[in-house]
């Protein structure tokens, strides 16, 4: 099979080899800033070497543009338009095998007078969301950049790691820690709907997991916001993901093939209808470990091979010239099997112990409609209906030291359906004031079980047991946005929701001001209290009574923190970037246990179970304060750096008030990421690159093992009266990628190899009890592993 491969690339490369240079089309809309409506008229000019003859366009009364014949490599473009900010849109990669579609808005000048204006594009500025209201604590997420850097895999949650204040250190999961926060403080959003993990093998009482569903070839540029939200965004404490897709090539058909270590994908993408401008997006992948698992060759943590698939999907329907439907889900299933028996007890294991079975299977389904219309060019509204479905089953053995016979441990079945309504309406009152608004309903109905077996079955607890529930997040936003001058922005607004389960409520302000000054500088501060209700899992655990079961959760409040803010930014060059960001977060109504003990739920979510405490009260607290730093060169010249590291303390109290480290507490972390393209061959279309990732991050705070009580119980026992007071060493690791690219006449291909833990450090997992040594045993991860990847586009 591995010949005939190489046989059938080696013939198509042949045939393309010497064929001439090619070229490619840039072609897109341009729309305002607010109101989405098109900006008429707006000339785009190719920003080429001197001497090149000019080549430009203008936009037609859709705003749409069309350039052809542009040479493949990267480009540049200036966009300007009369009574609209001048953008430049630099290193806009060109290639043979897909057209470059631009969404381009752009912001209204309040001055009319001639002078100088500031060149960024909210599209193409790594610093700018597409969210104009985040002010401060935001920066948008390229998808480019997940192909580009090394030890990404091409997972948006790991890109995410290398932003300042993101603290990764787990290589078996892709959970985000922003700012000593759990990672169940994120929100995840997709096209506007509030959606539940999108990750394979994701829990229910998680927001990570060890692949993501998410495909980086079908993702547009996005959204990471780390505090003080705008207000449009509620029911997190920690940071928001907002995530957009993009839309197919509505006037030709093209196609993906790739094969990596994540799995073999085909894309296809193209009109539905060329005189509608209707368009498709269609990627499926499946796991490449499960492709092996069927060819008899296995691969995996020990004899268990994880198997997944997924499809991600966006279909765009354009009714006339104002309004667009569009259809959009992903969907993905996942399962895995960890045999005691056949673990290797001679090799460090991230999963599998040699004295368990477990089984666990998962399916996620996210799937939304929505239709948007620009009724001026003043006002835009959105109405966006989803629903979204996990479906968890896992079950477990406990394995005899003695005879190796297996008695049943435990079992649960968790699944969740949720239905969505999102309606937003912007409005530009003139060029300095706008209103935002909406409001989001998502009724969740579950079926929640789970129960723990002990002494080969003789004894049992039933943690939850509730079928046929549901429950009903309401909740609702306004937002002014003030222009002051083009050099001082205000933004205010209230967010508030409910929780029909038990009728709780909050309103939550938000605001946030900003001041360019000088050349590219500017000073932003901001304010939100955020609040967030409980996962599902937590209000339902069964307290067993004389009386029967009872939910001692079921009352909870919301938590609720208050983020501050501040941010100086300067643009040292046109290229360069400095960044500094001080914070404080104060976290308050924490659910913690009504005895005296160190538990707290800020310490929960980077586990695949949830959290089985019951009789929990609202009177934990906690905070997070720290500072973060960037040095980010964007791409130019054929190389590219970004310096973060950020500097922070988190601290929690129990229901003990003693003062704690969090288990995300490291204190400190530190990344460095650098790369380097060089143009190779007469016409210069063979692309060489090589991009290297250093991350160091302090130990983090674990609670000390009990090997006396382990040895006695058989089991790994942990002295949580001193919780979070041994901190392991400290984590370093280094990724290279080295990648080649080919642009041929009417393809390119593009083949990588990614080096996980060049360094082959050994970095510290956890620390557990092995029942058959009788002694503590140390669990590392993951060491020096390689992993390729082959890519076409035509």
């Amino acid at each position: 099979m591995k010949k005939l491969f190489s046989f059938i690339l080696s013939i198509f490369i042949s045939q393309h080899l010497y064929a001439q240079q090619g070229t490619q089309t840039i072609r897109g809309v341009i729309r305002d800033e607010v109101s989405q409506s098109p900006v008429i008229g707006a000339s785009i000019l190719l920003l080429q070497t001197e001497g090149d003859n000019p080549v430009g366009t203008v936009t037609d009364v859709n705003g749409e543009f069309r350039m052809t014949g542009i040479p493949n490599g990267r480009q540049s473009l200036r966009i300007t338009s009369v009574g609209y900010e001048e953008q430049t849109l630099g290193n806009i990669v060109v290639s043979a095998g897909k057209e470059v579609i631009l969404t381009i808005t752009m912001t209204e000048n309040i001055q009319k007078l001639n002078e100088v204006t500031v060149t960024a594009d909210r599209k193409n500025d790594q610093s700018k969301t597409n969210n104009e209201l985040a002010l401060v604590g935001g920066r948008s997420f390229n998808i480019d950049d997940t192909r580009r850097y090394a030890g990404t895999l091409g997972d948006p949650s790991r890109m995410a790691a290398n932003f300042a204040g993101v603290v990764s250190g787990n290589d078996a999961r892709n959970d985000i820690v922003v700012r000593g926060n759990s990672p169940s403080g994120m929100l995840w959003q997709l096209e506007g709907l509030n959606i539940p993990n999108p990750n394979h093998f994701g829990s229910l009482g998680s927001t990570g997991g060890p692949v993501s569903m998410l495909n980086n070839n079908t993702l547009d540029k996005s959204d990471f916001l780390t505090s003080a939200f705008p207000a449009q965004y509620g029911n997190a404490l920690a940071a928001v993901f907002d995530l957009r897709m993009r839309e197919g090539n509505n006037q030709k058909n093209e196609f993906l093939g790739q094969l990596g270590f994540n799995g073999f994908e085909l894309g296809a993408e193209g009109p539905l209808s060329r005189k509608s401008k209707a368009s498709y997006l269609l990627n499926y992948r499946y796991s490449t470990l499960g492709v092996f698992k069927a060819l008899g060759i296995r691969f995996g943590t020990g004899t268990a091979v994880p198997d997944y698939n997924d499809l991600n999907f966006k279909i765009a329907i354009p009714t006339g010239t104002r309004g667009k439907f569009t259809a959009f889900g992903i969907m993905g299933g996942s399962d895995v099997a960890f045999l005691g028996n056949e673990v290797d007890t001679t090799a460090s294991n991230l999963y599998g112990s040699e004295n368990t079975n477990t089984r666990a299977k998962y399916k996620t389904n996210i799937a939304g409609l929505s239709y948007e219309h620009t009724f001026s060019a003043k006002t835009f509204a959105k109405l966006t209906l989803g629903t979204s479905t996990t479906n968890e089953k896992a079950e477990g053995d406990s394995i005899s030291i003695v005879t190796r016979e297996a008695f049943k441990s435990g079992e649960s079945r968790f699944k969740t359906t949720k239905y969505s309504a999102v309606f937003n309406l912007r409005h530009k009152i003139n060029t300095k004031h706008s209103l935002y608004g909406g409001v989001t309903t998502d009724l969740l109905g579950f079926d929640l079980y789970s129960r723990s077996f002990y002494e080969g079955g003789l004894y049992d607890t039933l943690r939850l047991d509730v079928k046929g529930e549901n429950t009903l997040l309401t909740q609702a936003y306004l937002q002014w946005k003030y222009r002051i001058s083009r050099s001082l922005i205000l933004t205010t607004g209230m967010h508030g929701q409910h929780f029909s389960l038990n009728d709780h409520m909050a309103l939550n302000p938000r605001l946030g001001l900003q001041y360019a000054f000088g050349r590219g500088q500017s000073i932003s501060v901001g304010y939100g209290l955020n609040s967030q209700a409980q996962n599902i899992y937590t209000y339902f655990i069964q307290t067993q009574k004389d009386a029967g079961a009872e939910l001692t959760n079921k009352n909870l409040d919301f938590t609720r923190s208050h983020h501050f803010i501040m941010s100086y930014e300067n643009r040292i060059g046109e290229n360069l970037l400095l960044k500094i960001e001080p914070y404080y977060q104060q976290l308050y109504h924490v659910p913690v246990e009504r005895n005296r003990s160190s538990f707290s739920i800020l310490n929960t979510g980077s586990t695949f179970g949830g959290v089985d405490k019951d009789s929990l009260v609202n009177e934990g607290t906690g905070e997070n304060l720290g500072i973060e730093l960037t040095l980010e060169r964007y791409f130019n010249k054929g190389y590219f750096f970004l310096l973060t590291t950020s500097l922070f303390n988190s601290k929690y109290k129990g229901s003990d008030g003693i003062s704690r480290n969090t288990a995300f507490n490291s204190h400190y972390v530190l990344n460095l990421l650098a790369g380097k393209e060089v143009r190779l061959g007469t016409r210069r279309d063979n692309v060489v690159s090589a991009s290297i990732r250093t991350t160091l991050v302090g130990g983090k705070y674990v609670a000390p093992l009990n090997l006396e009580q382990s040895r006695i119980q058989g089991k790994a026992v942990y002295d949580e009266t001193l919780a979070f007071s041994e901190r392991q060493p400290t984590y370093f690791r280094t990724d290279l990628k080295l990648s080649y690219r080919k642009e041929l006449r009417k393809c390119s291909i593009e083949g990588s190899i990614d080096i996980q833990n060049l360094t082959c450090n050994k970095n510290t997992f956890m620390q557990t009890y092995n029942a058959r040594t009788n002694s503590m045993a140390t669990i590392y991860q993951t060491g020096f592993f390689p992993m390729s990847q082959f890519r076409i586009t035509f």
